[in-house]
């Protein structure tokens, strides 16, 4: 069994390894009006963003994590290109959506293990960050904000989670599917809090009627 699922896993990761080679636009499913040339140039921007912030000195090895950032770009528009359609057709089947997410969890195991390779985890945590837009830290930070009254405890769970959730939204589409995937994360996080005996609506309401108050008072001095 364990020699099947290993031939299936390398089957899957070559026939996406071919189809992420495949830059045509019907491959990539770009939109109406964008070019392969503007895609491309894209995703160079995106990696070179996420470049800037890896303290990487050996040209060799800044190289080697461009191409894998690159590739797992493409790799992600190609999957959703060809898949997106068969996960909305199979909403309601849940054996048949983990079914066809397998294959997405290959071409994020295989990425991040690429990446464990050349970088720290600090540093893989980076990349990982800046494929999410920083979500984990911006939503963490507005919960410490918002509910000043977490406990350590409850602070490491609503971290973990968020962590878990950019796993996840790593491999998303587009920036709306990602916010969609933490939303549902944060769902997890309000079931939480609320068996602890938070009132997180409440929190909520105070901390914008306080900001509104603030952002009142300051137009007034102004």
């Amino acid at each position: 069994m364990k020699i099947f699922l290993s031939l299936l896993s390398l089957a899957l990761l070559t026939a996406l390894t071919a189809l992420a080679q495949d830059t045509s636009p019907n491959a990539l499913n770009l939109p109406p009006g964008e070019t392969l040339t503007n895609y491309s140039k894209t995703i160079e921007l995106r990696t070179a963003d996420i470049l800037k912030l890896l303290p990487l000195t050996d040209p060799d090895k800044q190289a080697r994590v461009h191409d894998l950032i690159v590739a797992q770009y493409r790799a992600l528009k190609t999957w959703h290109a060809a898949n997106d359609a068969k996960l909305k057709a199979s909403a309601r089947d849940t054996n048949a959506v983990a079914e066809i997410r397998a294959s997405l969890k290959v071409i994020h195991h295989d990425f991040l293990a690429k990446l464990a390779v050349e970088l720290t985890p600090d540093q893989v945590d980076i990349v990982k960050d800046k494929m999410v837009y920083n979500k984990v830290q911006v939503t963490f930070k507005a919960y410490c904000d918002i509910i000043s009254t977490l406990t350590d405890a409850q602070k490491a769970f609503i971290l973990a989670t968020l962590k878990d959730a950019r796993e996840e939204a790593m491999d998303g589409a587009t920036v709306n599917e990602k916010s969609a995937i933490f939303k549902k994360y944060k769902g997890r996080i309000a079931n939480y809090l609320a068996k602890q005996g938070v009132n997180e609506a409440q929190f909520r309401k105070e901390w914008y009627q306080k900001y509104q108050s603030q952002h009142a008072t300051n137009s007034v001095a102004e």
